[in-house]
């Protein structure tokens, strides 16, 4: 077996991912499959945290642009985001992964406070960390908080799973002739506002020299095949500028 790339990944993953065409908010078919993702990694030694949206459920920002108080729609999107890290943590406990999942708003009756030191703990356990609510903060992303939990346990990369393949010159579903990038810096996403992950996450990654690896979610064995270091989707890092 090959030796992984990487020895602490965040994973940062979309609650759009987790909607299924049928309308369900949260499809159990889509979050087994992520788990089962997740379970063949932790095979591997690779310590995991994870970071979820919660846009399936309910978006802060639209409902803000609808003239919902922003603070507020903020707080329901954090919410929204321990939702789906609940759903994750049961299947990922159906396939006997221990998981714990700690929440940036503390609510100890479904979820263990976010506490720096107790994650990294838990991480040294072999335990999957599941990191809900966002940073806690209204005004900042998940892509944000994927960022700044990544710096604060260590990780050796954030991948950030997709429904693309990777980072492209365009949106590839509305534009045929959008050109994929195998690699590309920090910089060169800030400088072409590419759809990678907001500005804050960006320079978080570049001011700490954390790699950020873009990856179809839901194609079979692309998670291990990112962590086994095969060449796969796009990677963000730094340049001679940066």
């Amino acid at each position: 077996m090959h030796k992984p790339r990487f020895k602490r990944i965040l994973l940062k993953l979309s609650g759009e991912a987790l909607r299924s065409d049928k309308e369900l908010e949260i499809d159990p078919d889509i979050v087994r499959a992520v788990a089962n993702e997740i379970s063949d990694v932790i095979e591997l030694g690779v310590s995991v945290g994870i970071v979820i949206g919660g846009g399936n459920i309910f978006r802060g920002l639209s409902a803000s642009a609808r003239g919902m108080d922003r603070v507020t729609a903020d707080h329901m999107g954090m919410l929204a985001t321990v939702i789906n890290s609940l759903a994750l943590q049961d299947f990922l406990e159906r396939q006997e992964v221990v998981t714990r999942v700690m929440s940036a708003i503390r609510m100890e009756r479904v979820a263990e406070p976010y506490i720096r030191r107790r994650a990294l703990r838990h991480l040294e356990k072999n335990r999957v960390v599941i990191f809900a609510a966002g940073t806690g903060n209204p005004y900042f992303t998940t892509d944000s908080a994927a960022a700044l939990r990544a710096i604060e346990i260590k990780a050796d990369a954030v991948l950030k799973a997709t429904k693309v393949d990777g980072v492209y010159t365009a949106d590839p579903v509305k534009h045929e002739d959008a050109e994929k990038f195998s690699e590309i810096t920090y910089n060169e996403v800030l400088e072409k506002n590419l759809n990678v992950m907001d500005a804050t996450a960006i320079t978080l990654c570049r001011e700490n020299n954390i790699p950020i690896l873009v990856f179809k979610l839901l194609e079979k064995g692309n998670l291990k095949k990112v962590v086994l270091g095969e060449k796969i989707g796009t990677i963000v890092k730094g340049g001679q500028d940066d």
